[in-house]
């Protein structure tokens, strides 16, 4: 386990668990819940132990256990309880801490462990809704204030990519489709796709004809598609391409080579989508706040 980070400090342990350093502190000295370790050079760390120790004291926290109850807990008994209740009732915070342990750890049995129990309790849908749409927020900020290295997030991604993928040919099977055809993409250079395999799950769940190009597409191979069928919608999302300053000409060529039809529109969300103005955008096109927004156009 070379690559497992092992070594937190206080600001990773708050961005990790969102509790406040000032709280952490506090918790430490007066509680003594915590037990921070040094370097050779007299710098404090946090292990793993603590890490996994600070999620469950804030998840029973979070339960309604006061910290000088959970503090006169005998250490094993901290997991057992937050089992007991995560069992009974707040499963999705349990999931996502879980969920979070299992990526710094690259351990690919509490993932599926993870996930197995809340396949027992909810739908795929709703697992992707609830635990991994907010998890993935996390995640992302984590790695944009260098909490977590780009490998700790691509582990956790293809695990997930790996579940859409299961349930999406679970539901493809004998699955009767109508008129509509929906054509989903990454532009060139955009390589997050789990949100657009998670609609491509959704479209197919809906009895829409649809085809998954994936990642980084130049517009001209869509061109081919517009002669098979009459009535398509390209959906397409922006998370880091085109770019505030590329987008406006991106519409421009969008406009100019895919919708050419009376029944051919585009779909678009992404986080890029807030540099331009979506209330006057041309006709044939749609911008959509979330995943939820589009589906409920579906």
């Amino acid at each position: 386990m070379n690559n497992v980070k092992n070594k937190f400090s206080i600001k990773d342990l708050e961005n990790l668990t969102g509790i406040k350093a000032h709280t952490i502190r506090i918790w430490e000295k007066r509680y003594n819940l915590l037990q921070p370790k040094r370097t050779d050079t007299n710098i404090r760390y946090y292990d793993l132990s603590n890490f996994q120790k600070l999620l469950n004291v804030s998840y029973l926290n979070n339960n309604g256990y006061k910290i000088s109850k959970i503090a006169d807990l005998e250490e094993e008994k901290i997991p057992e309880l937050v089992r007991n209740i995560a069992n009974k009732t707040n499963l999705k915070s349990h999931a996502i801490n879980s969920f979070k342990l299992s990526m710094l750890n690259f351990d690919q049995v509490l993932f599926y462990n993870t996930y197995n129990s809340l396949v027992r309790e909810k739908t795929f849908r709703s697992i992707f809704y609830d635990v991994f749409v907010p998890l993935m927020t996390e995640i992302g900020l984590l790695w944009q204030t260098d909490t977590i290295t780009p490998a700790h997030e691509h582990f956790l991604t293809t695990l997930i990519r790996q579940k859409i993928l299961i349930n999406t040919e679970n539901i493809q099977i004998n699955k009767s489709t109508t008129g509509k055809t929906f054509v989903l993409y990454l532009p060139d250079n955009e390589v997050h796709e789990i949100g657009l395999m998670f609609l491509n799950y959704e479209i197919i769940a809906h009895g829409h004809h649809s085809i998954l190009l994936g990642q980084s597409v130049p517009l001209e191979s869509l061109t081919d598609v517009l002669g098979y069928y009459d009535d398509i919608t390209f959906v397409s999302y922006f998370t880091v391409k085109p770019t505030r300053e590329e987008l406006p000409k991106y519409l421009k060529d969008v406009q100019a080579k895919l919708l050419k039809g009376s029944k051919t529109r585009y779909w678009m969300l992404g986080r890029m989508l807030k540099s331009i103005d979506t209330s006057n955008l041309p006709n044939g096109f749609s911008a959509f706040e979330s995943i939820s927004g589009l589906v409920k156009e579906l």
